[in-house]
């Protein structure tokens, strides 16, 4: 049909069939040219001209659009050799691209953690995913977590140290998943739900394994930390930035445990992790009338967020959008890469792929 797509009753239009075909013309009364089939062509150019100006318009004024979207859309990742590249591209063009579990997997965790320097980091990651990112790992990266965190465990039981940090890992990685298997098939927990029940039953028998750790006294009988003097044994309490390590190096001796006690230990412990302001809000004086610095940091802590601490961090090139560990180098073309790297805190590393 000639008229499909266009109601031939509009007012001013006829319609009359040619040897091309049925050509539309408009009367006297529109302004257009009846039995005129030259001038009527010129008009018909004309409008197309003006049709073509405005659908070059618009795919312009789209691609602008677009383009404004695209640079506001959130940083996306794939795996290159020894870090990940950083692009910011459509959402049309996801192929070569990845989520939160995927650079989980590419990143080389499972290294990461027999460095002494990126333990505590990868550990910290481990609970920050336990407590709220589970349902968003594919289930080969829900896999890859469970290995790693099997890694981690048997690395603390064969060292015997940071042995509380794992512990509380594995109770918020428990809780959260108690959580989600009582609201299966709401959760979005990829597997069976027997393999999850393994899994919970492995972390108990973790749990259980690291209180059975019963740590014996080396035999070395050189100097120990008792033996120097105190100021070089306060110097090191200093170094610890928790608090729960100085109450239990102060458990270790009596002298030790009067030095754990000392004022301006805690003083300075507290003005670390936290700012005067956040200070001043939970001010606690002592049976002397002064302040009690130990107990406003454990009020502190359960207030507030501590300052996180780490030997070795992600490291994020803004001019090359490359995502590293610190010390290990890549093509960066800035003219000072050294300016162009920040460092990247667990959570932050998160962050970038919350769309």
């Amino acid at each position: 049909m000639p008229f499909l797509g266009q109601d031939w009753r509009s007012p001013g239009q006829s319609w009359v069939k040619t040897a091309d075909g049925w050509t539309r013309f408009l009367d006297e009364k529109s302004g257009g040219y009846v039995g005129d089939i030259s001038s009527f062509c010129k008009k018909d150019d004309h409008n197309k001209e003006n049709i073509f100006n405005s659908l070059n318009y618009d795919v312009a004024a789209k691609k602008r659009k677009k383009d404004l979207l695209n640079n506001k859309a959130k940083i996306q990742y794939f795996h290159q050799e020894k870090w990940i590249y950083v692009h910011k591209g459509s959402t049309k063009e996801r192929h070569g691209y990845c989520t939160l579990g995927e650079a989980f997997n590419r990143l080389d965790f499972s290294s990461a953690i027999l460095d002494s320097r990126r333990f505590n980091y990868v550990v910290r990651l481990l609970e920050l995913i336990a407590k709220s990112q589970l349902t968003s790992l594919s289930g080969i990266a829900q896999k890859n977590y469970m290995n790693i965190l099997e890694k981690v465990v048997q690395k603390v039981l064969e060292d015997q140290q940071n042995i509380r940090l794992i512990r509380e890992l594995l109770q918020t990685l428990y809780t959260s998943l108690c959580t989600l298997v009582q609201r299966v098939g709401k959760s979005v927990l990829v597997g069976n739900i027997n393999m999850w029940v393994h899994r919970m039953e492995s972390i108990l028998h973790w749990q259980q394994q690291l209180n059975n750790i019963q740590i014996t006294r080396p035999a070395f009988k050189g100097t120990t930390l008792t033996d120097l003097p105190l100021c070089l044994q306060l110097n090191i309490m200093q170094r610890l930035s928790d608090g729960r390590d100085l109450v239990s190096l102060g458990q270790v001796a009596p002298d030790l445990q009067v030095l754990s006690e000392d004022r301006l230990l805690w003083k300075k412990l507290c003005q670390y992790h936290f700012t005067d302001r956040q200070i001043r809000k939970r001010l606690i004086l002592s049976d002397k009338g002064q302040l009690d610095w130990k107990k406003m940091y454990f009020k502190l802590i359960r207030c507030y967020p501590r300052k996180e601490q780490y030997g070795d961090t992600l490291q994020l090139c803004r001019h090359c959008h490359i995502l590293s560990w610190k010390g290990t180098d890549h093509p960066c073309t800035a003219n000072n890469p050294e300016t162009c790297s920040t460092s990247l805190s667990p959570q932050d590393f998160i962050n970038l792929f919350r769309f």
